[in-house]
């Protein structure tokens, strides 16, 4: 990401946003970076904390040192305590030389411990080591190794919790924990939401060789009421789908799916007992079903109506043009011609 042109000193470039929640992350992340302090960044998932982690590092004395991620969650045990601390050869039975670690790599610079949470007991105990006294030894060998590096730590969970449940060290949570920093999520800032759709529609609209679109007031609207549980990661990601479906430089609802719009249709496998004959009558006083329809083709036909209203609005978005519509749904052109023909909807397309 880069800034959004705010005049503000306390902006940190890759950041967007400007709001107070975002405005105390930068503060923050400003003044502990001057210093050698262990940073713990917490917050959902999607929500910044690595541009955080590399802000930290980037704006540090450190700066021309490395900058070294790891992601605790996404190795096993035993290759995540060879990736962190190194092995030498014939260790185990894959170690076919020695290995430096990542700890090793990050000397003079720092180091990023994503997910800190997922890491095993036994392993928490040698990370409190290092932090402690800035020192470990590599897998199967006795050669004590010291390391000058700053250790920033993430997480999308409560170590608090995490410490009630049994599966985080309290001594370790107190290292970790010098200068937390709260990551907060989208859903808690939503006067974001401009300038983050501004920015990523910028990003695809050049990586694709379209114009900038156009964002009315009511889709900023209706993205500003949609919860976010993916955070800015999520927002990003719907940006670029209606980037590169966008066909008339302006971006309008129907080009966002219709969860974020708040027309997700029912689950069936979830609605309760009861809930399925309420349904059902309510449907037939509308029209849309026959009293006599049996319960196994309420499934089938309350799908193909959502199909149908769903190929209705976006053939009129599209002014009728099939080749739009097939691309705005996702789906073959020779495809969306047969269901214009299996629901009537030949007066809408052309």
């Amino acid at each position: 990401m880069a800034g959004n042109g705010k005049s503000t000193s306390h902006v940190i470039d890759g950041m967007i946003g400007h709001g107070p929640a975002m405005t105390d992350v930068y503060r923050l992340t400003r003044q502990v970076a001057s210093t050698s302090a262990t940073v713990l960044l917490m917050g959902e998932t999607g929500t910044g904390k690595e541009l955080i982690a590399r802000a930290v590092h980037e704006l540090s004395p450190r700066a021309s040192g490395p900058f070294i991620r790891v992601n605790c969650g996404a190795l096993s045990e035993s290759l995540l305590e060879s990736e962190l601390f190194g092995h030498v050869k014939g260790a185990f039975t894959s170690a076919n030389e020695n290995r430096t670690g990542r700890f090793e790599a990050a000397h003079g610079g720092t180091i990023f411990l994503d997910e800190i949470n997922s890491m095993s007991y036994t392993l928490q105990v040698k990370l409190l080591r290092v932090l402690q006294e800035h020192e470990f030894e590599r897998v199967g060998d006795t050669k004590t190794i010291h390391v000058d590096c700053r250790v920033v730590a993430a997480t999308n969970r409560d170590l608090l919790d995490e410490i009630d449940a049994n599966r985080f060290r309290e001594d370790l949570y107190y290292r970790l924990n010098v200068v937390p920093i709260y990551l907060p999520p989208l859903r808690d800032r939503p006067e974001d939401i401009g300038a983050l759709v501004a920015f990523f529609a910028k990003k695809y609209a050049d990586a694709n060789g379209r114009s900038i679109p156009q964002v009315p007031h009511d889709v900023i609207t209706m993205l500003q009421a949609y919860s976010w549980p993916g955070n800015v990661r999520e927002l990003q990601n719907y940006i670029e789908r209606a980037t590169v479906l966008c066909m008339n430089d302006l971006f309008t609802m129907d080009l966002f799916p219709s969860h974020v719009r708040g027309l997700a249709p029912m689950r069936i496998s979830r609605v309760k007992a009861g809930g399925i004959q309420k349904m059902c009558s309510e449907l037939v006083t509308l029209g849309m079903l026959e009293a006599g329809d049996a319960a196994q083709d309420i499934h089938e036909r309350i799908v193909s109506l959502v199909e149908k209203e769903v190929l209705l609005q976006v053939l009129r978005t599209c002014q009728g043009t099939q080749t739009k519509a097939a691309v705005r749904l996702g789906i073959n052109r020779n495809t969306l011609h047969k269901k214009i023909e299996d629901y009537g909807l030949d007066s809408e397309a052309r």
